[in-house]
């Protein structure tokens, strides 16, 4: 049986879990926050890279995740700081190995989110062939909406998810235009993890990446989905 803890047992309180509102009410715990990597062809494109490479992953912690529209703080340490609007999907139900046929029984439901980026650092370690996580994985890099519960909404297969920075059009494309649907992306991703309720997936970013400064307001929308917005501090 699992041991039960008290605070007393811990060298310094715990910190309280990250949660995501849900749209019909109550908190989604989150556990992890796994990403795609090139998802969107014009974005592949624009980047500079092939659009035959198979789906990769990377990592953000959980407390990257922002909510509520809270202002995000210009990160230390770049000059080229970028949105990236994607949809977010929420996993409640566990699995391993999972079939592409069974992988939307696992979403709990969905979101629209942003993977801030810090850009210079990106290439920089794409040049070394290092690791991302100090371009992706920093602090505030994951302003996400509410969560639409898949049971109200439905699984969104296309839908224009779009990016507005000072009341200006920045990104626009259509979920159909993943390279890799949400339930090949769970069935590929569950290969190589198991996926537990809790887990969010942010599933790539159309084209039109560009870099913001301090003061921009950010406003990302993915019809029938919602919305999520920041503030650049």
């Amino acid at each position: 049986m699992p041991r039960s803890f008290r605070v007393a047992d811990f060298l310094f309180e715990p910190h309280a879990p990250v949660s995501i509102p849900i749209a019909r009410g109550g908190l989604f715990a989150v556990r992890r926050v796994y990403c795609v990597g090139r998802n969107y062809a014009e974005h592949i494109k624009e980047m500079g890279n092939d659009v035959r490479d198979p789906p990769f992953f990377f990592a953000k912690p959980a407390d990257a995740v922002v909510v509520g529209g809270a202002a995000i703080p210009y990160p230390p340490q770049t000059e080229d700081f970028h949105h990236e609007v994607e949809l977010v999907v929420a996993i409640g139900k566990d699995g391993a190995d999972i079939t592409v046929e069974n992988a939307l029984d696992h979403v709990y439901g969905y979101a629209c989110g942003l993977d801030m980026t810090r850009r210079d650092l990106q290439a920089i370690a794409k040049k070394a062939g290092r690791p991302w996580e100090m371009a992706k994985g920093f602090d505030a890099s994951a302003p996400v909406g509410t969560i639409e519960p898949a049971s109200a909404i439905g699984h969104p297969q296309s839908g224009a998810i779009s990016l507005l920075v000072n009341g200006v059009e920045r990104q626009r494309g259509d979920l159909g235009d993943q390279i890799w649907s949400v339930a090949e992306t769970i069935a590929y991703l569950s290969q190589f993890v198991t996926l537990k309720a809790g887990d969010i997936i942010m599933t790539g970013t159309p084209a039109g990446v560009s870099a913001v400064v301090k003061g921009d307001v950010l406003e990302g929308e993915i019809v029938g989905v919602g919305k999520v917005r920041t503030v650049i501090a």
